[in-house]
């Protein structure tokens, strides 16, 4: 009959062949050389082959024991997997996320269910609104962390969570032509409103607002009535639209970032932005 196998013989069997010795592994996990030497047998006894080979130069895994180091190596990868998950879905507190509604509504309802199951202890505050008063919440530390649009900053490589491009969206390709240009907007500050006027007063192209509305979905349904001309994330266009060519100037991309209020980089707030940053930057 098999016997288990405790994860530390595994673990000492692995830090004894990566350091390539025995005093170096001793000191790296606390333990004494002759407590080392120990376990190692004692596993090597229990697989029934043997796993080190010991000379002057050093401490050198044996056949079996290069075969086996790969498989060990994931067995003890899974266990930790296993300790942070029990440890993560132990974890308490509040989160409060704000989001352009946009991004609220498209991305994040999968991405904050899948945080829920995982973190039940973890109490979700989303708030939506524009950029500028999201970050005027973070600033005042209304908000934990939030999802803004800005211009693209380099620079800034832990922020940016992924870039969206902006197109020119009609129910017809002939409003495209319209002058003055009928617009379907956010009202200020929205980014995608800025994006628009400043790229149509570039060209000297003459405007007028027809429809302003906060909600995407209003601003989409004025597109398909035919009421005007919007400016969308090309990843979010419904099917139903047309996209502009080269009848107006083309539309510089707007970052996504995700951004932290003072000293809440970490805890459930962390945990958040994590899985936010690993779906969205997948997308």
């Amino acid at each position: 009959m098999r016997q288990p196998i405790d994860p530390a013989l595994l673990r000492t069997f692995l830090t004894v062949a990566e350091t390539e010795s025995f005093s170096r592994a001793a000191v790296l996990l606390d333990r004494t050389q002759p407590a080392m030497t120990q376990q190692v047998q004692k596993l090597e006894a229990l697989l029934g082959c043997t796993l080190l080979e010991r000379s002057r130069a050093g401490v050198f895994l044996t056949a079996q024991g290069a075969a086996l180091a790969p498989k060990i190596r994931r067995l003890l990868a899974i266990e930790e997997e296993i300790w942070a998950h029990l440890e993560e879905t132990g974890v308490e507190g509040d989160v409060r996320l704000g989001a352009p509604e946009d991004i609220a509504t498209t991305y994040l309802p999968g991405i904050l269910s899948q945080f829920s199951e995982t973190h039940p202890k973890v109490r979700l505050a989303v708030t939506c609104d524009f950029t500028a008063n999201l970050l005027r919440a973070i600033a005042e530390a209304r908000l934990d962390l939030a999802l803004i649009k800005r211009e693209p900053q380099p620079g800034a490589p832990d922020t940016n969570v992924f870039t969206e491009r902006l197109e020119w969206a009609a129910r017809r390709p002939e409003d495209f032509a319209l002058r003055p240009l009928p617009l379907v907007l956010a009202p200020a500050p929205d980014v995608y409103r800025k994006r628009a006027l400043e790229a149509l007063d570039t060209a000297y192209i003459p405007f007028r607002e027809a429809f302003v509305s906060p909600s995407l979905s209003g601003q989409i349904a004025a597109m398909h009535a035919g009421l005007g001309v919007a400016v969308i994330p090309q990843s979010l266009k419904p099917a139903g639209l047309a996209a502009a060519r080269d009848e107006l100037p083309v539309l510089e991309p707007v970052s996504i970032g995700l951004v932290f209020a003072k000293g809440r980089n970490k805890g459930p707030a962390a945990l958040l932005a994590r899985d936010v940053r690993d779906v969205m930057s997948r997308r």
